[in-house]
């Protein structure tokens, strides 16, 4: 039961097949034995999760229909959650406990879904391996001496090894959909603004953005339609209709245009990689689709303005946490200063420094023209090359990244891990959706293939995820070691 899409499981508890608590026990069962081998979890909130199940229960029983109603999920440790420990994998939170809910974490309650704990990640969502976090890297059920991406890895290897059904993750540069790839899931990041961030602990408040890893399109369709929405207590969330965004998943792909960008099929990615995508592309021509060569001439310069406008902007949301109000305090300062300068060398790890290093040598007097109002240019012709590109056709697809998982600890140098996001962060810094469904392995390791659609186009975007996910069966496949009765 535990290995159904979140879909599946929907139309087995309305049958009364089985109830909310016989779900959630099952997944919690395989929290306690498999949780110790992945370090997927930071937090399980068991005797609340039950509590949840045994409501969601009688809700139904009481005529209740939602489609997530007693569906057992996890929230990345990055959402606020009432009375529940909020780290963001990081030690300067790591004895937070947040007061209210995100407006993520609340629509979930309302719409009956259990939630069974915090899913680790990479420090304040910053890395591509899941290896940042203070409370240790987690670990890839595919072969656990690998990564599992990041920052939301701890979601991806969750609902990868079946410790829930479903999980949320955070976006930033790629921190949905390369986790999504490695681990051979389903992983939508929505267009900016689409999902509240209110709750959501910021990193990089122009980029971050929510968004569901699943194990199919249909089940990323089911959560954005609970997920999505305007805020009034988010400034930066979209006044845009939601739509229903299981309604056109059938939908025919006859005439369909997919661009191809040259610049996502040249030097850096492994052959493997490459083969199983054009592969993918095979479906989509016999389902009717043209495929049409494109260019994004400037793809090239997406890392690099990238880790100037993210670094800057997480030195701005990074100096709320000195020490006064919540979070790490460093042991007997001598003054003020010394607090804040112990509280924060101790509490924040290397990476996240570094970012802070970088960020604010780019927001400086004598450096900002130089390089944030450069990378922002930059950022304008990126978002341009996307529109160009989608007066050609109507969606682009390419490698989620340049390959498949690595080895813990294989990535030392930053440079060489910030390249793991070449292909995603482009979408970021244009606010478009992205998303990414698996389409092979190589070597017993899931490739992820990546689709990009115009502003607010989830609905098309699901669309051609799920007419590949109804032609193939490579969204069923599981990591061996963990599949039921292992």
């Amino acid at each position: 039961m535990i290995e159904k899409t979140v879909a599946e499981l929907s139309r087995s508890l309305s049958r009364r097949e089985i109830s909310s608590v016989e779900l959630t026990k099952a997944y919690l069962e395989r929290i306690n034995r498999y949780n110790g081998s992945l370090n997927a979890f930071i937090t399980v909130c068991e005797e609340s999760a039950l509590t949840q199940a045994a409501q969601a229960d009688t809700a139904r029983d009481n005529g209740q229909t939602s489609p997530l109603l007693g569906i057992p999920l996890a929230h990345k440790d990055i959402f606020c959650s009432s009375g529940v420990k909020t780290t963001c994998g990081s030690k300067i939170l790591h004895n937070f406990t947040a007061p209210y809910d995100a407006t993520v974490v609340s629509r979930f309650k309302e719409a009956g879904a259990v939630m069974l704990g915090k899913t680790n990640m990479d420090e304040f969502a910053m890395g591509s391996s899941n290896e940042t976090s203070y409370f240790g890297p987690v670990r890839n059920p595919w072969d656990t001496d690998r990564v599992p991406g990041g920052s939301s890895g701890g979601s991806a290897a969750a609902v990868a090894a079946d410790l829930c059904a479903v999980a949320t993750g955070t976006d930033t540069g790629g921190s949905i959909r390369q986790p999504a790839s490695f681990c051979g899931l389903t992983g939508l990041k929505p267009s900016y603004g689409r999902i509240s961030r209110w709750g959501m602990i910021a990193f990089a408040s122009s980029l971050d953005q929510a968004g569901p890893i699943c194990k199919s399109a249909e089940d990323a369709a089911l959560m954005l339609n609970t997920m999505a929405g305007i805020d009034t207590k988010d400034s930066t969330s979209a006044d845009v209709p939601v739509e229903d965004y299981t309604a056109e998943l059938n939908n025919s792909l006859e005439g369909l245009r997919i661009g191809i960008p040259r610049q996502h099929f040249a030097e850096g990615l492994s052959t493997g990689v490459e083969q199983a995508i054009q592969e993918a592309l095979n479906v989509y021509r016999e389902l009717g689709a043209k495929i049409i060569e494109i260019d994004l001439p400037n793809n090239h310069l997406s890392v690099s303005a990238y880790y100037v406008v993210a670094p800057a902007e997480a030195s701005a949301n990074l100096s709320r946490f000195d020490g006064v109000r919540y979070g790490y305090r460093c042991d007997s300062p001598v003054d003020l200063e010394d607090m804040y300068k112990r509280s924060r060398s101790e509490g924040f790890g290397d990476e996240v420094k570094r970012r802070i290093m970088v960020g604010t040598y780019a927001l400086s007097a004598g450096f900002y023209d130089a390089y944030y109002r450069k990378a922002q240019k930059i950022r304008r012709l990126i978002k341009q090359d996307f529109n160009s590109a989608f007066q050609q056709v109507d969606i682009i697809i390419g490698p989620t990244s340049p390959h498949t998982a690595f080895n813990l600890g294989a990535k030392t140098d930053p440079i060489a891990m910030y390249l793991e996001d070449i292909y995603t962060i482009g979408v970021n810094l244009a606010g478009l959706p992205g998303m990414s469904v698996p389409v092979s392995t190589v070597h017993g390791l899931p490739v992820g293939m990546h689709l990009v659609t115009n502003d607010f186009a989830e609905s098309r975007l699901l669309n051609v995820a799920h007419q590949f996910q109804q032609n193939t069966d490579w969204h069923r496949q599981r990591a061996t070691a963990f599949t039921e009765g292992h």
